[in-house]
């Protein structure tokens, strides 16, 4: 498979760093993703209604989220073996959104339905000349994991754990369990949520937003903040993404920037873009591609889910990321 796509490489990058971290063989699953999954009600309007104004909409849709959720189809759909581990309400939302992951491929053995809970909902609004979106979003405290409750017989089936960072104590108790069989441990990150400071050492790589690493160590510049949190948490890679700008990453004390691709047809909507850039660098990772190659990947399949409304409608394959970085590639030559 490497030398099927070794051709995605640009040659402005050096090409040369790899990632400090070797996964483990033989695991049922390349990925085990662990955290959230929603219902994702789009609203698309023909710019953003200003404060107490009223404003006709485009069109509307509903659609399957959830970080987590999402990473795991993306994956799967680049041909990677995902089980999802989470929890959804008993309720029609929850039907919906455990039957998407069934269609997709993605194991569901760990995801559970609760009884009497909702299922996390998020209502998206949509600038149609950017594709720029507000959520609004809501999780029923009764999908939590207590960390007494963490499930932990999934953590150590995956050669990498993916979590978001909701349920802090019982990701703690995850990552040490996947990390005592020598996975490696990933997160997405965007907001400071009880217990954070305690499982940030067991990250291995760290993706944030852009805000975060601010509000995490109350450094505002990108580099020192990346900085900052590798020396006080010690996670090997760290990043942010960075919209249409593209992605920075700071790995074996280098930093690896790199260029956002143009959105194939224009930008619809940036729902799920930070998904979809977390399943092109892990995609990338476990193809043994260089840490700017899977940059480069990553950035690409970000550009390719924003064509349509929804966090996964338009998730690529293998065929469409290896075309978008030929093209690319094409340019810079």
């Amino acid at each position: 498979m490497r030398n099927s796509i070794a051709y995605f490489c640009s040659t402005t990058y050096l090409l040369t760093m790899k990632f400090p971290f070797t996964l483990p063989e033989n695991k049922q699953f390349d990925v085990v993703g662990f955290g959230t999954n929603a219902v994702d009600f789009l609203i698309q309007v023909p710019n953003y209604p200003a404060y107490a104004s009223k404003i006709e909409l485009s069109d509307y849709t509903r659609a399957a989220g959830g970080e987590v959720a999402t990473t795991m189809v993306g994956l799967r759909r680049l041909d990677l073996k995902t089980a999802y581990v989470g929890r959804f309400g008993d309720d029609r939302e929850g039907d919906f959104g455990l039957q998407t992951l069934r269609d997709a491929g993605v194991d569901i053995t760990f995801a559970e339905q609760i009884a009497g809970a909702k299922t996390q909902i998020a209502f998206i609004v949509i600038d149609e000349q950017t594709g720029e979106r507000t959520v609004i979003w809501h999780r029923d405290k009764l999908l939590a994991y207590e960390e007494s409750a963490a499930p932990l017989d999934a953590a150590p089936l995956g050669r990498i754990l993916h979590f978001t960072t909701h349920d802090a104590r019982a990701c703690q108790q995850m990552a040490q369990r996947a990390k005592a069989t020598g996975a490696v441990i990933s997160s997405d990150v965007d907001n400071l949520f009880e217990g954070i400071s305690e499982l940030l050492p067991h990250i291995d790589i760290l993706i944030c937003s852009a805000e975060f690493p601010e509000k995490l160590v109350g450094i505002r510049d990108r580099r020192d903040s990346l900085r900052e949190i590798k020396s006080r948490f010690g996670c090997r890679l760290v990043g942010m993404t960075l919209g249409a700008e593209g992605s920075l990453l700071f790995c074996e004390n280098e930093f690896v920037e790199t260029a956002g691709f143009r959105v194939p047809g224009g930008c619809r909507d940036t729902t799920g873009a930070g998904d979809a850039f977390r399943v092109g660098l892990l995609y990338g990772l476990i193809r043994g591609e260089t840490v700017e190659n899977s940059a480069q990947m990553a950035n690409a399949v970000a550009a390719l889910k924003c064509r349509a409304l929804g966090a996964r409608t338009a998730l690529p394959g293998v065929t469409e990321l290896r075309e978008i970085i030929k093209n690319q590639r094409s340019q810079d030559l």
